[in-house]
């Protein structure tokens, strides 16, 4: 699990402070960390392009194009002249070798984007977004140097000494292509400090386990699924939990003739439920019971969809053991519910780390699941990201399937926070090896893969 920062000039700084290493030898490390990653991949003599811009990224990307000059067809394109001392100085670096400046952009077999880092928080002109428009048509493969600059389409990005929080945006999900942290002159283990939040990888998955053989289907708990209006989507969560190991799995609520014979039926609550899931199609109305009386119990509960647009969700959030899988509309609602923030859906993309810190500030007991491109899962003062998703979830039914592979983890016993970690892993991982066009993927074939992760 690695660590995920807000900003990496503090962690510049501890190196220049405390192990004496200056920003010149932290440069020159991240750019034979690039020149490594392009030695690895393309042959001796391919043409690299390097367009930089006028602050460190650009002095990053011109001390590359002097590492790899006479080795590789290197080429710098300064859509920036210059101006930070270290851009100046690398650019002396490579004059007086003989580091060819072209004025226009070439066919290239490689195409790197030093123009902005982290820290740039300015616009592009008219110019410089014609240039990125340039870059993208070009036919090369393509590195951007620590980030994206603004538009720029990566196959990889190569950050520099540490993962930034900035790069794990949705929006930029379109953009970051890989990600690879490059070392700056000590391990990472040296470089970093603790951090707040991480990098969910597929190792950090634990999937149910049956170990002892002397069990029943009582031995792996029983999720009480609340069955409303829509019926289709709690079928689907409750489908998914059997799957993901549930002993047993009942619906509450709406009768539906509809229902699979492996999955129960009750108006009451089962007197040895382990956990509740509430919120997928619920609807404006629950059948026979009300949903005080659904919830008057201490069970671990997963809550979704309608219920963050409803004031019971007041009443939920008091409870000791919850998950909630909101996404960005639903997450807004919510934040309005508990009047937290008012805002656009808009609004929140752009700031999703803070409000998502701003309510587990608030509500520290409970476990968030923020659904997205890029899913954050949080509890107290823990974040984590699971980067895996693809678009092939952006399909009905994926939310409820996620919902009920949480409720199944819940209802064997799982602590909310490592339900939800696993299940959001376990979620994406059926996304990705899910064999069909992408487009095709819907949330049976999710459940149908859950028997071979």
């Amino acid at each position: 699990m690695q660590r995920i920062f807000d900003e990496v000039a503090s962690l510049d700084e501890r190196c220049y402070e405390e192990f004496a290493l200056s920003e010149d030898l932290l440069m020159e490390h991240a750019a034979n960390g690039m020149a490594s990653f392009i030695r690895g991949r393309f042959k001796r003599g391919s043409k690299v392009i390097i367009v930089c811009g006028s602050g460190n990224n650009g002095a990053d990307g011109i001390a590359l194009a002097r590492i790899l000059h006479g080795d590789y067809e290197t080429k710098i394109y300064h859509a920036k002249e210059p101006k930070s001392e270290m851009a100046k100085l690398q650019k002396k670096r490579c004059d007086a070798i003989g580091v060819e400046v072209i004025d226009s952009l070439e066919i290239c077999d490689v195409l790197v984007d030093a123009i902005v880092g982290t820290g740039y928080s300015g616009g592009f002109n008219e110019d410089l977004k014609s240039l990125i428009l340039e870059m993208n048509e070009n036919r090369a493969f393509k590195i951007a140097c620590d980030v994206p600059s603004s538009g720029f389409y990566a196959d990889v990005t190569l950050t520099m000494g540490a993962l930034k929080k900035s790069s794990f945006l949705d929006s930029q999900k379109e953009f970051i292509g890989e990600i690879k942290v490059l070392d700056l002159g000590v391990a990472r283990e040296v470089y970093e400090t603790e951090s707040s939040w991480h990098l969910l990888d597929f190792e950090d998955l634990i999937l149910p386990k049956r170990e002892k053989k002397n069990t029943h289907k009582g031995s792996f708990g029983h999720l009480v699924l609340a069955c409303g209006q829509k019926s289709g989507a709690s079928i689907l969560s409750a489908k998914a939990a059997l799957r993901f190991g549930a002993g047993l799995v009942t619906l509450m609520g709406y009768e539906n003739t509809q229902i699979p014979h492996t999955i129960m039926y009750s108006h009451a609550m089962p007197y040895n439920a382990t956990a509740l899931a509430l919120g997928m199609g619920l609807g404006n109305e629950f059948s026979d019971i009300e949903l005080s009386e659904f919830l008057d119990n201490f069970l671990p509960l997963i809550a979704d969809a309608d219920v963050f647009h409803m004031e019971i969700i007041k009443e939920i959030l008091k409870r000791d053991k919850i998950v909630l899988t909101p996404h960005a509309k639903e997450f807004v609602a919510l934040l309005k519910q508990v009047g937290l923030a008012d805002l656009s859906v808009a609004e929140l993309q752009k700031e999703r780390f803070f409000f998502v810190e701003l309510f587990c500030k608030e509500y520290p007991h409970v476990t968030l699941v923020l659904k997205g491109a890029n899913v954050i899962i949080a509890k107290g003062d823990e974040f984590f990201i699971n980067p895996h998703g693809t678009s092939a979830l952006a399909k009905g039914g994926s939310g409820d399937v996620l919902s009920g592979l949480i409720g199944a983890l819940l209802a064997q016993g799982y602590a909310p926070l490592e339900a939800a970690k696993s299940a959001s892993l376990a979620h994406t991982a059926l996304a990705q090896s899910y064999k069909g066009a992408d487009f095709s993927m819907t949330a049976e074939d999710l459940i149908e893969g859950i028997g071979k992760l």
